[in-house]
């Protein structure tokens, strides 16, 4: 299932766009004030002018809902205000691409003007008001934007194939393995301590060694540290919800007493790897006990920084053989 969802101020092209960019490829175009239009029986002049604002802008996030669970591959021609709500924002993310076709006020005015059927726009200055609702809505169209598109001094046809690239672009990112690289407290001071188990190298040498590594087998590679057990919950949490693949993770000194790290990792069902710099056996006794590591697929310990490249391989070999 694909959704386009174009969005941006009223006027700056979207439906016009949105039926070239449907017919390139083959989508069906919803327009969600023609939707509404259909489904209430009457004008959106008529909805604002009866029941108000208020109303409408619910009443858009209820079509919006309706439309997130539909099975057709759309381009949506979203009206210009449904991006202001954080609902409808969210309910774009879970749709598809979006795409916000800026335009400057003079383009819009030049393509409003003279227009009676937009209720925003009945009042004495049009072209002041326009100015002063873009200037509000900027902040949520960037917000909502997977991709921003400057319409000004260009063709329907130019739009609809620079769009057409840049989801391509996109969806070939996502097409590739996720992974997060999650380091625990003290990682980031590889290097300065205890240069006799930790080695000598540095941290911004472990990273760039894992995003060489990752982009050599095509990977979509995240590598966060923090010395914060919080932060790691949070990170893997937000794991869940980016639909990563795998997390690799070192939980530093968490290892052996974070029962809320522990439990964090259980409740995302994919690949997890549990590593260690050094042989964590052969050290202090408190070290040999992880209470991560029962929740994780497997462990890789004492193998150095090499380690983490060990587990991306570990990773790659689970995810193409449930592909």
């Amino acid at each position: 299932m694909n959704k386009i969802i174009l969005i941006g101020f009223m006027g700056c092209g979207k439906s016009s766009v949105g039926r070239n960019l449907a017919q390139k490829l083959g989508y069906v175009l919803i327009d969600t004030d023609k939707y509404i239009e259909e489904r209430e029986a009457r004008s959106i002049s008529s909805i604002f002018a009866k029941e108000g604002e208020p109303f409408f802008r619910e009443l858009e996030t209820e079509v919006l809902g309706e439309l997130a669970i539909a099975k057709e591959d759309m381009v949506l021609s979203a009206g210009g205000g449904l991006a202001l709500k954080e609902k409808n924002r969210e309910l774009f993310k879970q749709m598809g691409t979006t795409i916000y076709l800026k335009a400057s006020p003079q383009t819009i005015y030049s393509h409003v003007k003279g227009d009676t059927k937009r209720p925003l726009l009945q009042c004495d200055d049009p072209r002041k008001r326009i100015s002063e609702l873009m200037k509000e809505r900027e902040e949520f169209y960037q917000k909502a934007a997977d991709i921003v598109i400057d319409t000004n001094d260009k063709n329907i046809e130019k739009i609809a194939d620079e769009i057409v690239k840049k989801v391509n672009i996109i969806r070939k990112q996502e097409d590739k393995m996720k992974v997060l690289v999650l380091n625990g407290p003290n990682i980031n001071f590889l290097g300065i301590r205890e240069k006799g188990i930790y080695g000598k190298e540095n941290y911004d040498t472990l990273v760039k060694m894992i995003e060489e590594a990752a982009e050599e087998r095509d990977i979509d590679i995240e590598v966060y540290q923090s010395n914060y057990e919080g932060a790691i919950i949070d990170k893997i949490q937000q794991a869940y919800y980016d639909k990563t693949d795998a997390i690799i993770i070192n939980p530093g000194a968490f290892t052996h007493y974070s029962y809320a790290i522990r439990d964090a990792l259980a409740s995302v069902e994919m690949p997890k790897i549990e590593v260690h710099i050094s042989n964590v056996h052969k050290r202090e006794e408190f070290r040999h006990t992880s209470v991560t590591a029962p929740v994780c697929t497997g462990q890789i310990v004492g193998m150095g920084l090499y380690g983490y490249i060990m587990a991306l391989d570990a990773v790659c070999n689970m995810l193409k053989k449930d592909k």
